[in-house]
């Protein structure tokens, strides 16, 4: 890492060697990107369905969701993020916001000017492709959401998501094979799988019940692995970590 790196360039660094390699040359032109560190409380727009950004937002700590709001009041959370992850990277090349995105909890971000995000791609193809396969990797993502949403049941969603969430913090060092801190609340986890919040309390009294899980305040203890793998279908291989 380099010296010169702050803590939001070294979580930047760690997210794009999570899904490949950079060059000394390219974690140098990483920790020189200027970037504009900001607190944000929970339950806040960072940038809005039909907004025009002239910047992208950096996770550097907390949860942030993608999402989209129906006529009648009703949301459908897209996408959960995770520190490292820059949610509206395609604003540099799709410029007005088709969707939303909020925070779910108290974040750290850090903007980064779009001028200077074409300035160091056009430098630096290695960055570039990182860049393009973190996308790819969104891209995937969401198909499983999909998937999920649309054909697992409502025990499967839930362990397939915590599953997920729990691979994405620990390629970045914030969880480790014990669990990993989720204070996301069971509205919010409802909106995300298509789910009602008695349903989703149900499912997870069902886990823990059986075993799989243990909540401790804010930290979710994983207490069996392989079986919370088995009981979501969950298989890593689209997120393409390295």
């Amino acid at each position: 890492m380099p010296a010169n790196a702050s803590p939001e360039h070294q979580r930047l660094i760690a997210k794009l060697e999570s899904i490949g390699t950079l060059t000394r040359e390219e974690r140098l032109a990483i920790a020189a990107l200027p970037l504009r560190p900001k607190q944000v409380p929970e339950n806040s727009d960072i940038v809005r369905d039909g907004d025009a950004p002239s910047e992208s937002c950096l996770l550097v700590e907390g949860f942030l969701c993608r999402y989209k709001m129906l006529p009648d009041g009703g949301r459908q959370i897209l996408a959960i993020h995770t520190p490292g992850d820059i949610p509206d990277l395609q604003s540099l090349q799709l410029k007005v916001m088709d969707h939303s995105l909020g925070t779910l909890t108290p974040c750290r971000v850090a903007f980064v000017a779009h001028k200077d995000l074409h300035e160091i791609t056009l430098r630096y193809p290695g960055i570039t492709a990182l860049f393009w396969r973190d996308t790819l990797i969104d891209a995937a993502i969401f198909r499983e959401w999909l998937t999920g949403v649309g054909r697992r049941t409502a025990h499967q969603r839930i362990a397939h998501l915590i599953c997920e969430i729990h691979v994405r913090l620990k390629v970045v060092g914030l969880a480790d094979n014990g669990g990993f801190n989720l204070p996301i609340t069971q509205a919010e986890l409802a909106d995300s799988l298509g789910l009602s919040t008695v349903h989703v309390n149900r499912v997870l009294q069902d886990l823990r019940r059986d075993g799989l899980i243990e909540s401790r305040g804010k930290y979710l203890a994983v207490n069996d692995w392989r079986a919370l793998e088995a009981a979501g279908g969950f298989d890593p291989r689209y997120l393409h970590v390295l």
